[in-house]
């Protein structure tokens, strides 16, 4: 076991933080609310953790907000949350910009309006080059979509001979990925009490750490995320290596 002094050096802050924001309907309906207004208190939260984020030098929060999966339920739902995402994109673009942060969404944007799909790409270039914080939505994202147009892309590639099936190993295919740019995460949480990924980036969080919370998305604070970093910097990451390994390197890096 690594005694206290070792285990704060353990971890630094998770250069890469993960969240399925889950608990927003179920939030509403202990309070005997609409669903929607239980959307709309998420919102809030997902403002409150970008900002935190941002004073903890995260580099990248990267936020779950549509599923693939989503579409399944109700119609009414489904276009109330549309409305809610356009509303929200222009009413956060220029407050993120102003704060150095960049925007960036993952998922096939193909399903959503038009409209929708140019405030989109106005938000990412209207702040892509800055630096505090990358912000990641995700929206109508799946896993398996993510890596289907991986390979569909490589697949390309070898038929017009720009590849060969021998060129493809695991970091030709993080290329192709949706966030070939960024770093893969290092935190994974989910609120709301489920414990599973629901199909939330299944090649990126292969070494991710996970933490679950009973906390709904509404619910979600600062203090919680803390709690979230502090149990990460906990953990001992071997990847593959022993424990004893892994504290060689500590006492090694250790001034």
């Amino acid at each position: 076991m690594p005694t206290d002094d070792q285990a704060q050096h353990l971890n630094p802050n998770p250069r890469h933080i993960a969240i399925i924001m889950d608990g927003n309907g179920r939030w509403a309906q202990q309070r005997f609310m609409p669903r929607a207004l239980g959307h709309q208190a998420g919102v809030k939260t997902v403002r409150k953790i970008v900002e935190y984020c941002a004073t903890q030098k995260i580099e990248v929060l990267s936020l779950f907000a549509f599923s693939s999966e989503n579409w399944r339920r109700p119609e009414a739902e489904v276009s109330l949350l549309m409305t809610l995402f356009m509303a929200t994109l222009q009413r956060e673009i220029n407050k993120l910009d102003r704060n150095n942060i960049r925007l960036r969404f993952i998922g096939d944007r193909s399903v959503f309006s038009d409209k929708l799909q140019q405030k989109m790409a106005e938000g990412e270039t209207q702040t892509e080059n800055n630096t505090a914080l990358t912000l990641v939505i995700a929206a109508n994202y799946g896993g398996h979509w993510d890596i289907c147009q991986a390979f569909q892309n490589i697949a390309l590639k070898i038929v017009t001979a720009e590849l060969t099936p021998e060129d493809i190993h695991e970091t030709l295919i993080g290329q192709y990925l949706s966030t070939a740019d960024l770093p893969e995460p290092d935190l994974f949480i989910r609120t709301g009490g489920e414990q599973r990924v629901s199909n939330f980036m299944l090649w990126q969080l292969a070494y991710a750490e996970m933490y679950f919370t009973p906390k709904l998305w509404p619910d979600f604070t600062p203090s919680v995320l803390a709690e979230a970093i502090a149990s990460f910097k906990s953990r001992q990451r071997r990847f593959g290596h022993t424990g004893e390994q892994v504290l060689s390197q500590v006492v090694t890096l250790q001034p």
